[in-house]
């Protein structure tokens, strides 16, 4: 577990890339009751002018953030969370590991707080496109 002590302005954290497949979308549309067809009916995505199926926003947002709760080693310490949506992640269909979208997730402490706490700026891109916006978290290291 890291400690507050040894985190300094600029530090990176370890990045991610994370795979999005259609059957973890069905699986987060049973856990929140987003049963919206944009996210799991392809024919409806398209119909409504949408690329292909997208994975919904709270799912990208809660996958993004397990860069810092990998990094932290506990999610409970983190206090603040916040991004903007600025794309959707199209997620294709496919039968394999391989297939699906990937979510590229890397993360920077841009503040060292007098409180104990910590700043960490992420940036969320998916096929080269950044999907998250002023993603930023707070945490509090021991």
């Amino acid at each position: 577990m890291i400690k507050f002590a040894d985190v300094s302005k600029g530090d990176v954290l370890p990045a991610q890339t994370l795979p999005i497949r259609r059957v973890d979308l069905v699986k987060y549309a049973g856990a929140s009751g987003d049963f919206n067809p944009i996210h799991w009916n392809e024919r409806f995505a398209q119909s409504v002018g949408l690329p292909d199926v997208i994975a919904h926003g709270m799912f990208t947002m809660a996958s993004a953030i397990r860069v810092v709760t990998d990094w932290c080693g506990d999610p409970g310490m983190v206090v603040e969370y916040q991004v903007r949506f600025t794309k959707p992640v199209v997620v294709p269909d496919g039968v394999d590991e391989e297939s699906g979208a990937r979510l590229t997730v890397t993360g920077k402490v841009s503040a060292v707080n007098e409180d104990g706490t910590v700043r960490v700026d992420l940036v969320a891109t998916s096929e080269g496109e950044k999907v998250l916006g002023l993603a930023r978290a707070v945490v509090r290291l021991p």
